[in-house]
């Protein structure tokens, strides 16, 4: 009986491992989240560059784990007017979105992304539109780097809702306009890759993508020097309970903001907060169904966003000179500055884009003995400007000065 009571106490043992493993689900970890895929498909783009590019989705999409459960893709062209090639859901498995990819065509027209962007947040990204609620959701931009239509606004309205965004620029794209519309850090969302060697990243954006769509415990992003969005996991649901939030400065921890959440709620934004301050974040689940940890996140606001000061003027030509600034205060929260100039009593302005480590430039192409009117403008994280403006004028040109005295017969003699 000894061999048949073995065999029993092993079976009993596996049957209750093996329900215990069905009660929990699947593993927390699993990614679950909608992942889209934007893509420049206007005339702006070669045929050569968009058959690399999709060539590129297409490999990045075989490294990630898609299907029922789990990440959810879509892909849209930016044209004239948006066009979605596939939605959220059509297709269940890796290989059925890899083939969707590969078959998508080039749709041309110009260069509209603000409108696809719009799109993107009313057709597919929201609940009334499909979307499903609770999950993280990303949004992979891949560009030549120009716009026929304004960004900026579009693309925050995704961000606040949780929306977290990476940008590929395959093109000489403005640094300062593709830092702003990435989320931040921007050195972890923003990629500058000639279109022959996009291959090169698409490890380091799949392990970005699965830290996106992992969210394991309250964790904050889009910090500026005046709030901060929060995320958290789905830990409840609409009818199990609901969150209260809880806020307060490190230094005076009497001092608490509160605010309620539905129980299907996954993030929140702090706003007017005071800049280069620790905050204590508690994000607290209160259920009668089961138990949930409080989680507990310290955040640090930046540095108030001051501008550069006391401009320079010095190594002045007369068609150059050098302009130099104190870097702004808030140095982290600069993601660079542009310098822009033209001549006070009138003329075409210029700009010149400088990155946020360098605190001068020199420039070229100027007029003799001209006053030129120069700002300095610092561009920051959160969006906002912070500027400042000196006069600067060039000195006379060898051509502008009256000609020398020539000697008796140096012009040749008169007839």
């Amino acid at each position: 009986m000894l061999p048949w009571t073995a065999l029993s106490l092993a079976l009993s043992l596996r049957l209750a491992l093996a329900r215990s493993g069905a009660e929990r689900g699947p593993p927390a970890s699993a990614p679950q989240g909608d992942l889209l895929f934007l893509l420049d498909s206007s005339a702006s783009v070669s045929h050569y560059e968009f058959s690399r590019v999709r060539e590129f989705v297409g490999q990045l999409v075989g490294l990630l784990p898609l299907g029922p459960g789990a990440l959810r893709a879509s892909l849209v062209h930016v044209g004239s007017r948006p066009y979605t090639e596939f939605p959220f859901g059509q297709h269940s498995s890796g290989e059925a979105v890899q083939d969707a990819v590969r078959a998508a065509a080039q749709r041309m027209g110009d260069t509209n992304t603000g409108l696809a962007l719009a799109y993107a947040k009313e057709q597919l990204f929201a609940e009334v539109a499909g979307a499903r609620p609770g999950v993280p959701k990303v949004l992979v931009w891949v560009t030549d780097g120009g716009s026929s239509d304004p960004v900026g606004p579009p693309m925050q309205e995704l961000k606040d809702l949780g929306v977290t965004v990476f940008i590929i620029s395959t093109g000489r794209g403005n640094l300062l306009e593709l830092s702003a519309a990435a989320s931040a850090p921007a050195e972890k969302h923003l990629h500058f890759v000639d279109v022959d060697d996009l291959h090169i990243i698409a490890q380091e954006l799949r392990g970005s993508i699965l830290d996106a769509m992992r969210p394991q415990q309250l964790r904050a992003s889009e910090v500026t020097s005046s709030g901060f969005h929060l995320a958290w996991p789905p830990l409840l649901t609409a009818d199990s309970g609901y969150y209260v939030l809880e806020l307060a400065p490190s230094s005076e921890p009497g001092t608490v903001r509160r605010q309620q959440l539905p129980g299907n709620a996954t993030g929140w934004a702090w706003v007017n907060l005071d800049p280069d301050t620790d905050y204590e974040v508690a994000l607290v689940p209160e259920s009668n169904v089961h138990l949930v940890r409080p989680q507990h996140l310290r955040v640090h606001t930046l540095p108030e966003e001051a501008g550069p000061e006391r401009i320079v003027i010095s190594h002045a030509r007369p068609r150059s000179l050098r302009v130099s600034w104190a870097p702004a205060l808030s140095a982290a929260a600069v993601l660079g500055y542009h310098v822009q100039y033209g001549p006070l009593l009138g003329g075409a302005a210029q700009r010149v884009e400088v990155p946020a480590g360098r605190n001068s430039t020199t420039l070229q192409g100027l007029a003799p003995s001209t006053a030129y009117l120069v700002t300095v403008t610092a561009a920051f994280r959160s969006g906002s400007e912070r500027a400042l403006s000196a006069k600067a004028c060039t000195p006379d040109g060898e051509r502008s000065r009256a000609p020398r005295p020539q000697p008796p017969g140096a012009w040749g003699r008169e007839p």
